[in-house]
């Protein structure tokens, strides 16, 4: 039954982008905004969310079996993000609660924070811009701060979806890349256009110049880049990591990269986050670290945010969500 937006309670639990939160209020919800950047406690944000019928939330937020439990009332969730793994999704479509995302729209800038990450660690650019804020920069020496090339290398995606898509053209394009992926199902689209080749896990480790993970975060993926992953990969490998940090296991990446198992690393995601400031990866040569910015773009924040919004918008239309996770809910 289609639903009085005046009667809707809508939380929105961080100040996002202004365009969705005025779309919600154009069409006459009544919207909470918590108008802070600090993420709200556990405590905090089930003692909001019962009091309100839907939810738009982001990764931060712990959407469990027991917070779905606790506010089963809840009738739609939007999560401003691609990733889902916060939410309890089996518990949600039990529940009979049907959730959003992101999706698409965040493609292609976060594939560019994945090629600039490996630009950046190939050619040491965030240990050496560090050297000159110490002092560091003297005179020129010719065997110091060698980068590595990335031109007619090998590049390996894990998890050859939207994003992993989009780096594989941006490789293939600017450095003329060979491109092998490891997906559950061979991609016939990616190979027929990118000349793409599947292989195994085993041969994606082996046979990769740089491999970038854009895979979901599961049980199958967690930890799944571990010390004997490492040792598999070439000592001339640059590991890339826009997903999700706990795919891989820090520890053993800092290991493989003081024993020179690998050779470098450029991580938008990390575990955990925020990484602590001593964290010994900050201060190596061959590592670029961001602070999970890979869909820190004007443009893609503000979609993200429309498309969130949309999704409460035509679930109270009385249509299905435009961009649902667990359909089987309906």
């Amino acid at each position: 039954m289609i639903r009085n937006p005046e009667d809707i309670k809508v939380l929105v639990t961080r100040h996002f982008p202004g365009t969705g939160i005025d779309l919600l209020r154009k069409e006459g919800f009544n919207v909470t905004l918590r108008d802070v950047d600090e993420p709200m406690t556990y405590e905090e944000l089930t003692g909001m969310a019962k009091k309100h019928n839907a939810l738009l939330c982001t990764v931060t937020e712990k959407i469990d079996k027991s917070f779905l439990n606790e506010c089963d009332h809840l009738e739609v969730i939007s999560q401003f993000a691609v990733g889902y793994d916060n939410i309890d999704i089996n518990e949600a479509t039990r529940l009979g609660i049907p959730v959003g995302f992101t999706p698409d729209v965040l493609s292609e800038a976060t594939a560019d924070v994945a090629f600039g990450l490996m630009i950046a660690a190939s050619r040491k650019m965030f240990y050496l811009h560090n050297t000159i804020s110490k002092g560091e920069w003297s005179y020129f020496i010719p065997r110091a701060h060698l980068g590595t090339g990335l031109r007619n290398q090998t590049l390996g995606i894990f998890g050859l979806g939207r994003i992993g898509l989009e780096m594989a053209r941006l490789c293939k394009g600017a450095y003329n890349m060979d491109i092998i992926y490891h997906n559950r199902t061979p991609d016939k689209d990616a190979e027929n256009s990118l000349g793409a080749k599947f292989v195994t896990f085993d041969g994606l480790l082996r046979q990769s110049d740089v491999l970038s993970v854009h895979c979901s975060l599961t049980e199958e993926t967690k930890g799944i880049f571990d010390k004997a992953a490492f040792m598999k990969m070439k000592p001339s490998a640059i590991f890339i990591n826009t997903a999700r940090g706990q795919v891989h296991n820090e520890a053993d990446l800092i290991n493989a990269l003081e024993n020179k198992d690998i050779w470098g690393a450029g991580l938008d995601v990390t575990d955990p986050e925020p990484m602590k400031p001593g964290n010994p990866l900050l201060g190596m040569e061959n590592v670029a670290v961001l602070p999970h910015i890979g869909s820190a773009e004007m443009e893609t924040r503000n979609e993200m945010s429309v498309i969130a919004a949309k999704n409460i918008i035509e679930f109270y239309r009385g249509n299905k969500l435009p961009n649902i996770v667990n359909p089987e809910v309906y």
